[in-house]
């Protein structure tokens, strides 16, 4: 960095200016902030039904607007360096009305299909296309605005660090409110619409910021060089910036990848991590200290520690436990960060170009965690890398000193230490004496070996797994019970078993039996059972998730199966025999669409299947979009006359039974839900969940109308009905804890 890097003066005003300016600065900023908080969840939300609903889809639009957020602050510090602030002014105000034909906020026009494979890439530029001009422009505001500011002789300008406190504020503001107050009442229409309005309403604002900069100056400006040009920031500086902003930004996309896949994928769950990533600038940046930086960076190896012990000896607590565990580890750990950054904050002549790199760093660990990690690593390796790198970030930071300080953190080291030698004593003892000879500040080397020796590193370095990642997530293929079971799992939850061999240990031949929900006797088996009985004869029935095909097997010789599945991995894991043979022994009459259902099955003929099976999962989350009211209506106009609509509704976290009664209501059908549970049989993988079955008329459902555990499902007075542009998770969760 150069001195030549400073602006060349500041502007006095007068005294009415002075009043004026800081309230329009702070209202433009505040506006702009929310504007450019907004659109993430809104225009991600648009585009999730594209790719199946998955959490990749939230993490790559982090990678984007990260990306765009880089090169809006480049733009703002290119501009304020090289142009005058009237240049400058007039330059910004042009590029923000050139960003006005995009609006309002759509899709642009020919990307309404993603692509079978390079889903990322498309992704991308699909944003790019549709929202990259407003969103960059936006992007630019807040460093642009408090550059103007620092270059006034305003009394506050000689420390306008507060200002992006303010901006914060704007954004946690709009998170926080698109959740609870925009999403549930306003359609993605309307939405965007008013966002339009806001947009046009900030080039005012920032018009009149212009205006009331535009002064002349009262006498020649005086220069400041001589006074930042003994605190010019060196590369080193820099270096550290990047680090502390990598580290929270790649966080903040691999925690909300982590909470939304045994969820659901939906802007409530992306918002809660953003907001929390947000406050903590509020808090860092704040005039006055709200939480002191030595507190937190006492408070982070505890909760780090906390994490520890809940995912090797708790990890099937209750959903709201697991999430507040990790989210609390997030917000201590990106607050450490930025309080770090806060206090390494360099003159307000280069105010720019700090938050230039900090934008940098926030790229970087976005781009390494949503990008590069997926297609480098076989599983989920970059979080708990994340968590470690969190904490070696207090190496960069003032040890503590006191006694007690010391107490805490080496026993904080022990404590941790002896988790790791519960799993493996000598790498336990080698990492102790490490420990102490290179002065690791509290638990990392522990914390990243604990994480990443449980369950999955131990499996796949044994053999005795095999993972495979795709966009939509990681497969993992086990062996369990002495190779008597072949499994597939996402996350925590299993889609599909195969039984390898007998008690005995003889090798299972001839057909193969499905499991897990796929039983015979399972409620899919028993639809599938009535249907046919309704027909008297062959029928035709799709499946919209593939799994390991268990389903197939249910088919009779002149039956006819369609299987719509969006991830190709999973197709080749279902057609590879070395895995799995259900396709290649009961598949002479099925094939496979890959792509998204909404879109592959709109192609199907009209009136073209006797049922229709809805069995997507991302882990343990059914992709929303495919159980909403327009989703219904899709389903049944390829249905028969007297044809069957059956959803497996299973899910840990949500109740969705009354989801499927209000979406079935909604398009004149008739909805009976099967929720038993008492009968499964763990032992042997045949597993029984929660299933709706939807059809026209009472006559249609067939012998299921004779069976106790088929109960007819009426929707209340107050029933909600879930649309592409509403979900009720929040209700849902809730619905579910109460059970």
């Amino acid at each position: 960095m150069r001195a030549s890097d400073l602006p060349t003066g500041k502007i006095k005003h007068g005294a009415l200016s002075r009043r004026g300016l800081l309230p329009a600065l702070t209202a433009a900023i505040f506006l702009s902030a929310a504007l450019l908080f907004a659109v993430q969840p809104m225009f991600t939300k648009m585009v999730l039904p594209r790719l199946g609903g998955s959490p990749q889809v939230w993490s790559v639009a982090m990678v984007f607007f990260q990306a765009t957020l880089l090169a809006g602050y480049a733009y703002a510090h290119a501009l304020t360096r090289l142009a005058p602030l009237r240049v400058s002014i007039l330059t910004h105000l042009a590029v923000m009305i050139a960003a006005c034909p995009l609006l309002p906020l759509a899709i642009a026009s020919g990307w309404e299909r993603p692509p079978a494979d390079r889903e990322t890439w498309w992704l991308l530029t699909l944003f790019a296309v549709s929202i990259g001009l407003p969103f960059f422009v936006l992007a630019a505001n807040a460093p642009l605005l408090q550059a103007w500011f620092a270059r006034t002789d305003h009394p506050a300008a000689k420390d306008p660090y507060f200002l992006y406190a303010a901006s914060n504020v704007g954004s946690f503001g709009a998170l926080t409110a698109y959740p609870l107050a925009v999403e549930p009442f306003l359609r993605l229409a309307d939405q965007s619409f008013l966002w339009s309005v806001g947009f046009y309403v900030l080039i005012a604002l920032i018009a009149a910021c212009g205006l009331l900069s535009w002064r002349p100056s009262d006498q020649p400006s005086q220069t400041v060089a001589s006074e930042a040009a003994t605190a010019i920031p060196s590369w080193r500086d820099a270096a550290v910036w990047v680090a502390l902003a990598a580290v929270p930004a790649g966080l903040l996309v691999a925690v909300t990848a982590h909470i939304s896949t045994d969820i659901a994928v939906v802007p409530l769950l992306w918002v809660i991590p953003l907001s929390l990533y947000l406050l903590t600038f509020v808090i860092a940046f704040a005039r006055r200290q709200i939480i002191p930086h030595a507190v937190v960076m006492l408070l982070q190896p505890i909760v780090v520690f906390i994490l520890v012990v809940q995912t090797l000896f708790y990890p099937f607590e209750k959903i709201p436990t697991v999430i507040a565990v990790h989210l609390l580890v997030f917000f201590v750990s990106a607050l450490m960060c930025h309080g770090e950054l806060a206090r390494r904050r360099p003159a307000p002549a280069y105010l720019t170009s700090f938050y230039l790199w900090l934008s940098f760093g926030g790229m970087i660990g976005g781009l390494l965690t949503g990008l590069v990690a997926p297609l480098v690593f076989n599983w989920v390796v970059e979080y708990p890398l994340l968590i470690g790198l969190a904490v070696l970030c207090q190496w960069l930071m003032p040890m503590p000193n006191t006694i007690a300080q010391r107490a805490i953190r080496y026993g904080l080291v022990a404590a941790s230490l002896l988790i790791v030698v519960f799993w493996n004593i000598y790498f336990g003892t080698a990492l102790a004496a490490a420990a102490l000879l290179l002065r690791i500040p509290p638990v990392p080397a522990a914390v990243v070996a604990g994480l990443l020796l449980h369950n999955n590193f131990l499996s796949e370095w044994s053999g005795t797994a095999i993972f495979m990642r795709s966009f939509f997530g990681v497969h993992r293929i086990t062996e369990v019970q002495h190779g008597q079971f072949r499994l597939l799992s996402h996350g925590l939850v299993v889609h599909g078993a195969q039984r390898l061999r007998d008690a005995a240990g003889r090798p299972d031949v001839g057909r193969p039996e499905p499991l897990a929900y796929y039983f015979y006797g399972s409620p899919f088996g028993q639809v599938i059972n009535a249907v046919r009985a309704q027909g008297g004869g062959s029928i035709r029935y799709a499946v919209v998730g593939l799994g390991t095909g268990a389903l197939a097997c249910h088919a009779w010789p002149n039956d006819t199966v369609h299987y719509y599945e969006i991830d190709p991995v999973v197709v080749r894991i279902a057609r590879d025999p070395a895995l799995f043979t259900f396709l290649e022994a009961c598949g002479a009459n099925t094939s496979i669409v890959v792509g998204d259902a909404r879109l592959t099955l709109a192609d199907a003929p009209d009136a073209s299947y006797d049922l229709i099976i809805i069995d997507a999962f991302s882990a343990d989350a059914i992709p929303v979009h495919l159980i909403t009211r327009e989703a219904i209506a899709l389903y049944v106009a390829k249905l028969r006359p007297q044809g069957v609509l059956q959803m497996h509704l299973s899910n840990r976290h949500l109740e969705l039974a009354s989801v499927a009664t209000g979406v079935a209501a909604a398009n004149g059908l008739i909805v009976r839900v099967s929720e038993t549970t008492d009968l499964s049989d763990g032992d042997n993988f045949r597993l029984l969940g929660t299933n709706a079955v939807m059809a026209r008329r009472e006559e249609d459902f067939g012998t299921l109308t004779q069976r106790d555990d088929w109960m007819r499902q009426e929707p209340g007075p107050a029933q909600e009905v879930w649309s592409d542009d509403y979900s009720g998770i929040a209700a849902a969760l809730v619905r579910k804890l109460k059970e």
